[in-house]
């Protein structure tokens, strides 16, 4: 795991522009510059820990700046007869390409992204994996192209601040983060998951190399668990791939849980584990079913537990770590644990992501399926005296605002994550930028978690994973997002997938592994007291900032956010402060 930078110039700015990823890779750093093109590395050793394995390589006129992890490398060396000078992942990638230019993304089985450098062609290539666990930030104006693992070096290189993307600001302010190529600064783009640039002849091109393909043909359960079992064991399995320990992040939950217990049963050995929770507000933690765990499976287990003092002493170092505003508020908690998961002297583990959107773990998955199977049976009369009840209805509960979708025709959810429905409706903006996203449109099952994969899943919560991961040096490898694994799923037949309760294959699995108490306890996210806990320390600082942004910025509505802020102190709309704060914090350091 490591970070990279670069761009088709010179500049004496690239050596302060490094020092914003030298947390992604504190074990080696160097800069090269071929035909005045400029490329920077730092590594964090997790395969082939010798400096033959240090970036920027070069073999046969072949650069490549390379983050992430190629589980399968060694055998796509055995498969396409392969021949490496060094024991990296890294070189198989060049290798690779020489053999299949951009063709081998398709052969690739781990978390990426990169830029070759062809040097007899003259030519940049780079690519992002599949789901967007590595991310990819661009810039590319009047022919100047920058690339990087962080936002903070491309602002280091150029020559004034990009002003405020408004269409991200909005797309946050309902899904937590900004979506698809857009970043706060105009200017500069993410290249989306599961897509590569090319740049040659300053020409630009993006392309998608992947698409999940829903085509049906598992329609037997007993198959089904068969193959989901073996893939799984089969996906930590590549993810203990490493010369460095790897450990385990355990919640409580059946998703890390049974990661945990699979890396045990194939290890054979005792893991470390580590799972965090809070000296207050002991509702929010899940320690205790962490440790049920931890003792069935035999784990070294490493409980943390935070106050509010740690909590407020990790706030400005989190923001700083995500770099644009993210309002998971998850991310302080995660920030303290993988801090002390990186001071054991531990570089890499493995973690849950990705379980609940392959495996409908989230409850709105069958309050979506309720209401859709209520509309295919309503008639055309149905319909229109529903849709003047619905009319009729003044109390805006969201029930009646799925309902009237349903009837209308309309998509139930905006891309099934749509949280600040009400925000809208009070125009909290002046004026609301649009956004249009994928969807899948035919099985609703997998329209639901397709979205949540690429959105939820694939915008929030591996950039927060990543961003905070790699501010405390840590690698985090998700098994459950093995591409022969999420296709799988997606090629199951969906009422196998439903059952007759969440998670319903992975829990039957799950059974084998891990105990009941686990399986069958009530979901509860990765959540903290971060309202009582701000609220407690800022008191009305919070609305004072929010407010003397907003003077400045004109960009929400007064009352509205005086609104807001007096029913976070009633423990009410606590998210949607947060993600007010988190902006406001944010802009008031970039732009004021």
């Amino acid at each position: 795991m490591c970070g990279i930078l670069g761009g088709n110039f010179l500049h004496n700015n690239f050596s302060h522009a490094l020092k914003y990823i030298e947390n992604r890779g504190p074990d080696f750093q160097e800069i090269k510059t071929i035909n005045k093109n400029t490329f920077c590395h730092t590594r964090l050793s997790i395969i082939d820990l010798d400096n033959e394995a240090n970036q920027p390589m070069v073999f046969d006129e072949i650069l490549i700046v390379f983050n992430g992890e190629i589980y399968n490398y060694q055998e796509l060396i055995k498969e396409h007869n392969l021949h490496c000078k060094t024991k990296s992942d890294t070189e198989v990638l060049i290798r690779l390409y020489q053999k299949y230019d951009k063709e081998f993304l398709n052969y690739l089985n781990g978390m990426f992204s990169f830029c070759i450098y062809d040097i007899k062609k003259d030519s940049f290539f780079c690519a992002r994996d599949r789901y967007g666990k590595k991310p990819f930030f661009y810039y590319y104006e009047n022919s100047k192209f920058i690339f990087s693992s962080s936002l903070r070096s491309i602002l280091a290189l150029l020559e004034k601040k990009p002003s405020l993307n408004k269409v991200a600001l909005s797309q946050y302010m309902q899904y937590f983060v900004s979506l698809g190529e857009n970043t706060f600064y105009n200017g500069i783009k993410k290249l989306e998951a599961a897509s590569f640039l090319t740049l040659e002849k300053n020409q630009i091109h993006i392309k998608k190399y992947y698409k999940i393909n829903t085509y049906k043909k598992i329609k037997e359960e007993s198959r089904a668990l068969e193959d989901i079992e073996k893939l799984l064991f089969n996906s930590v399995e590549k993810r203990l791939t490493s010369d460095v320990e790897v450990a385990s992040l355990l919640s409580g939950g059946i998703d890390s849980s049974l990661i945990s217990a699979l890396y045990t049963k194939i290890s054979g050995k005792k893991i470390n584990t580590f799972s965090v929770g809070y000296e207050e507000y002991e509702n929010y933690s899940e320690l205790n079913y962490a440790e049920i765990t931890a003792k069935h499976i035999g784990s070294n287990h490493h409980p943390l537990v935070i106050n509010q003092k740690d909590f407020i002493n990790a706030f400005e170092s989190t923001l700083e770590a995500l770099e644009e505003p993210h309002a998971d508020s998850a991310a302080i908690p995660l920030y303290l644990l993988t801090k002390k998961i990186k001071d054991m002297g531990i570089k890499t583990v493995l973690s849950g992501e990705g379980s609940d959107e392959i495996f409908l773990g989230y409850d709105n998955y069958a309050k979506f399926l309720k209401y859709y199977e209520f509309e295919k049976t309503l008639s055309t009369s149905q319909t229109q005296f529903l849709d003047s009840i619905i009319i009729a209805l003044q109390n805006n509960t969201k029930e009646s605002e799925y309902l009237r979708r349903i009837i209308k025709k309309e998509n139930l959810y905006n891309s099934f994550a749509e949280v600040f429905t009400s925000i809208q409706k009070k125009k909290l903006f002046k004026k609301v930028p649009t956004f249009k996203s994928e969807t899948a449109k035919k099985d609703p099952v997998d329209w639901m978690s397709y979205i949540d994969l690429k959105i939820w899943l694939g915008e929030g919560l591996l950039s927060k994973v990543d961003r905070i991961s790699m501010a405390n040096s840590l690698e985090v490898r998700t098994p459950f997002l093995d591409y022969n694994l999420v296709n799988y799923m997606f090629s199951v037949q969906s009422d196998i997938k439903v059952g007759n309760t969440n998670k319903y294959l992975l829990k039957k699995i799950a059974s084998k592994y891990i105990p009941k108490e686990i399986i069958n306890r009530t979901k509860k996210g990765f959540n903290s007291p971060f309202n009582e806990w701000i609220q407690a320390e800022y008191k009305d600082e919070i609305l004072a900032l929010i407010l003397r942004v907003n003077k400045q910025s004109n960009l929400f509505n007064e009352n509205y956010l005086k609104e807001i802020y007096h029913l976070a102190k009633s423990r009410k709309f606590k998210q949607h402060l947060w993600s007010i704060y988190i902006f406001s914090k944010w802009f008031d350091k970039e732009y004021l």
